[in-house]
């Protein structure tokens, strides 16, 4: 059975059809493989035990009367938990949710319970999803499956951990600056930020409103594809998802990318990257040449600033979806206070961490009057600049290519007193999200100390057929995917 979890969730989802084995025995094996080593690791915040069985026994009858199966009915997931899952804990990792009862499910969770995909737990986080390293959770910090002294990234730590570590085959992470992309490339695994709009986000604890999106985690592009297929499509309950039919992605996957322009994005390769990732990114540059892709060189001359813009815009949305976070509803409330503002102060002062409370204090003063337009307006206008740049680099190339991030998974610990060199770890990923586009990391080698390094893919809005047949061809003409954290 330990072979078997280790198999691409395609792989799960054909020994289920064919009997080979019964989505309850592997969703059971799943779940004792997070009791026997999340202790070490923490990636999972809770487990939701009878949910995911009572999802496999339905499989399983699906199987025994000959019915066709949903795709991917019977693999087992790990979701994310900033998402809701009826009658189910969901903290964001924060001490302000932490007896939290999901009372409906986001639009995401139930698309997978319709497809029959069992849920075994909610994956721990950064609080709020605030942070790249997954040491900012209330509850415990993630560590690194491939080296339990350094951080998974963040802020879906949990999730990345989850499926590098073979606790579930899959996973749903949320993606603001990087949350999705630097976690998979940290711990070794694909994970893939859709298009703005491409996934609903009814159900998911926003952080950042225009900039937050769900994506897949798995270990392998065409797990992750099939994935996508899933959670996406129109979706009433957001106004900003898109009305757009579902595409089968996997269909694509294979075909020649001989004669595609994959443009460098230059402000990454110049300097800051350590010589591993250097060496990755050449070898990554020389595969698509083989592939026949053309390679060129491509300026995206406003993209330094994507860090200062994004640390305004994020901020000041967070400063106003965690404003209903009051102790009134819901969450935790103090018992000490002698008024209504006092039980506010009390309850935030005591429900939030230092990470939230940065973040808070530093979007809540670029909204403040006086500071609107030297701040967020003017961040608002530099955010459309670089998506102008984006969009003239696509004018010219099919796809952008870059690390992921400068470097590998650092030490547990080593950043958390500097806030700024923890934000300058998203450097390469935030652009992506500013513009809205889809971006993918995918496994593309390891250093020295024979930690993963991950190969990030971006690609024009709406084009994840494009992104996914890209990372394939990679991924298949290199063999870094096979290699699993022992642990």
């Amino acid at each position: 059975m330990q072979d078997l979890l280790k198999k691409s969730a395609i792989e799960q989802s054909e020994a289920i059809k064919n009997k080979e084995v019964s989505a309850v025995e592997l969703t059971q094996a799943t779940i004792e493989r997070i009791k026997s080593i999340d202790e070490k690791l923490g990636a999972y915040n809770s487990l939701t035990e009878d949910t995911a069985l009572e999802t496999a026994k339905k499989v399983d009858e699906k199987v025994a009367k000959g019915e066709e199966l949903p795709l991917l009915a019977g693999v087992p997931l790990a979701l994310k938990d900033n998402m809701n899952l009826i009658g189910s804990r969901t903290t964001a990792s924060s001490k302000i949710l932490e007896n939290f009862v999901s009372p409906y499910n986001a639009t995401v969770t139930q698309k997978l319970l319709e497809n029959l995909v069992p849920i075994v737990g909610k994956a721990n986080l950064d609080e709020f999803a605030m942070g790249s390293s997954n040491e900012n959770s209330a509850f415990k910090k993630v560590h690194n499956p491939w080296n339990l002294n350094k951080v998974p990234g963040g802020s879906s730590g949990g999730s990345a951990a989850s499926v590098a570590s073979c606790e579930s085959t899959l996973a749903l992470g949320s993606d603001t600056g990087g949350s999705i992309r630097l976690p998979a490339s940290f711990c070794g695994i694909v994970g893939m930020k859709p298009t703005y709009g491409k996934v609903s986000r009814y159900g998911l604890i926003a952080f950042a409103s225009s900039l937050d999106q769900i994506g897949p985690f798995s270990r392998t592009v065409e797990d992750s594809a099939a994935l996508l297929e899933v959670i996406s499509g129109y979706d009433e309950h957001d106004s900003t998802s898109l009305k757009l039919p579902v595409e089968n992605y996997r269909n694509s996957l294979n075909n020649d990318i001989k004669g595609m322009k994959i443009g460098v994005v230059k402000e990454f390769t110049q300097e800051g990257l350590s010589p591993d990732v250097e060496k990755a990114m050449q070898n990554a540059i020389d595969t698509y040449k083989s592939l026949g892709a053309e390679i060129v060189e491509i300026s995206l001359p406003n993209i330094k600033h994507s860090i200062g813009i994004y640390y305004i815009l994020a901020t000041a949305e967070c400063s106003s979806n965690l404003a209903r976070f009051d102790g009134v509803r819901y969450g935790h409330r103090n018992q000490d206070a002698n008024n209504l503002l006092d039980m506010y102060c009390k309850s935030r002062s005591e429900g939030f961490g230092p990470e939230v409370k940065r973040r808070i204090m530093l979007g809540t003063y670029a909204l403040s009057s006086g500071y609107y337009d030297a701040y967020y307006k003017k961040a608002q206008q530099m955010r459309r600049v670089v998506t102008e740049d984006f969009l003239k680099a696509f004018s010219q190339v099919d796809a952008l290519i870059s690390p992921t991030c400068p470097n590998t998974a650092f030490d547990l610990g080593s950043k958390t007193e500097d806030p700024l060199a923890m934000y300058l770890t998203d450097i390469m990923t935030i652009g992506a999200n500013l513009a809205g586009i889809p971006a993918i990391s995918i496994p593309a080698g390891f250093d020295t100390d024979g930690m993963p390094i991950g190969l990030q893919i971006m690609t024009p809005q709406l084009t994840e057929a494009k992104l996914f047949n890209i990372s394939y061809k990679f991924e298949q003409a290199n063999d870094y995917y096979k290699k699993l954290a022992n642990i």
